[in-house]
């Protein structure tokens, strides 16, 4: 039997780092997510307006297509994945210090053109940044780095809502959105800093090889079967869980909480049920491996959909809404998502990490992109209640699928 180290021992320079580079992952998206949506509501932009906005946010769904250029060509001489973090990296502190100084009222497309650029940058440092983090860790610190990955991505939304939104209720856009862009500037640092990846076999030679190469060997690494195997439990895992919590604050508001207690709970129990989800999660999948973890985080995350269930027979218990708020966000956020993350990184081959991982981050996001705007349909046929046991039933494909994808006992994990 193999004696599995104390969780803390993995905490050293590579895990740190991670840390700081999730940080600076996040934070591009949600400036877009919370802060822009204020500073385009305030200039009095309609409504249809700004829904068309939320289109920049494509580029994060169709990284996987510029994610072979990043494969194959190195800048600066800080080496292939240093080189093109720091590049993103300060491009996005301008360009988000840029966007508080535009005009929403008189260029509209010219806002739109920059917020895109944001948009891009960003899911472009998400492609280094995962390619960094796979080649980076060791093999036994993959669980870890994806929750802390996690977590730090979740933190950074912080900075836009909440400093940002109160700043600018005194400041303006200007200082508002280079406060915020200033903050890209401790992953950068941590860029400059950090320790280049070891080159794994022979990278790409040219821009066709990093193209067909990490397709090809994805294909032939267990054959074509396996491959849509993994490809379909990466596209099933969360889609249940999900879908659940597309339209979750209409739901509140139908069964007749106040915006006031939706407000409360959120604050009170969400964000840090995630982030203690996150954290537990990492310490958790050191002991279980990674795919263990697959199978328990899968029951506590199909779990946490029969809350909402069970909330939408209750009704308006301020309690139970605390609860099941707190519930979901340890079990999906925290606990789901960074055991896929994990899954993810270790079925990236180390000389292809940045197109093979964006394509399975890619693929992860077409439930939340696409599916999820078939569900009001759905509720407006079924009702909350059997809506959300038809959620919890879709959490079994995924699940049914793990014997073959992740076994419980299998080489991989350590007893």
């Amino acid at each position: 039997m193999t004696q599995t180290s104390p969780w803390y021992s993995y905490i050293n320079g590579r895990t740190v780092s991670i840390l700081f580079l999730g940080f600076s992952s996040g934070l591009p998206l949600y400036t877009l997510i919370y802060l822009m949506q204020a500073f385009l509501a305030t200039a009095g932009l309609s409504l249809q307006a700004l829904g068309l906005f939320g289109l920049v946010l494509f580029p994060y769904t169709f990284k996987f297509l510029w994610a072979p250029f990043m494969d194959r060509y190195t800048v600066l001489p800080l080496g292939r994945r240093r080189g093109w973090m720091a590049v993103t990296q300060l491009a996005l502190f301008v360009l988000i210090g840029l966007l508080g100084m535009c005009d929403p009222k008189a260029g509209q497309w010219l806002i739109g053109g920059a917020a895109f650029l944001v948009a891009f940058t960003s899911a472009s440092q998400d492609v280094v940044i995962d390619a960094y983090r796979r080649e980076i860790l060791a093999e036994e610190e993959q669980g870890l780095g994806a929750a802390i990955i996690v977590n730090a991505y979740k933190a950074s939304s912080l900075i836009p809502s909440a400093l940002g939104l109160v700043m600018a209720a005194s400041q303006p856009w200007q200082i508002v959105f280079w406060t915020v862009a200033a903050f890209m500037l401790p992953g950068f640092i941590c860029t400059l800093v950090a320790k280049e990846p070891a080159l794994y076999g022979t990278p790409p030679k040219n821009l066709q090889e990093a193209v067909v190469l990490p397709f090809r060997e994805f294909v032939q690494r267990d054959g074509m079967k396996q491959a849509l195997f993994i490809i379909a439990f990466i596209l099933l895992y969360k889609i249940g869980d999900s879908m659940s919590t597309a339209l979750s604050t209409k739901f509140f508001l139908d069964t007749g909480f106040t915006t006031k207690q939706i407000g409360l709970a959120a604050n009170a129990t969400g964000w840090w049920a995630a982030f203690a989800g996150g954290a537990v999660g990492g310490i958790w999948m050191i002991k279980l491996g990674i795919n263990r973890a697959l199978w328990v985080f899968g029951v506590l995350q199909a779990l946490a959909i029969l809350g909402f269930a069970w909330l939408a027979q209750v009704g308006p218990d301020p309690v139970l809404l605390s609860a099941v708020y707190g519930f979901e966000a340890f079990a999906s956020p925290g606990l789901g998502a960074a055991a896929l993350v994990a899954f993810m990184s270790r079925a990236t081959d180390p000389r292809y990490t940045a197109t093979q991982y964006a394509l399975f981050s890619s693929l992860a996001a077409v439930p939340r992109t696409f599916i999820n705007s078939s569900v009001g349909y759905i509720v407006a046929e079924t009702g909350w209640f059997w809506f959300f046991i038809v959620c919890f039933i879709l959490a079994f494909p995924a699940m049914m699928m793990l014997p073959k994808i992740a076994p419980w006992n299998s080489r991989h994990e350590k007893p």
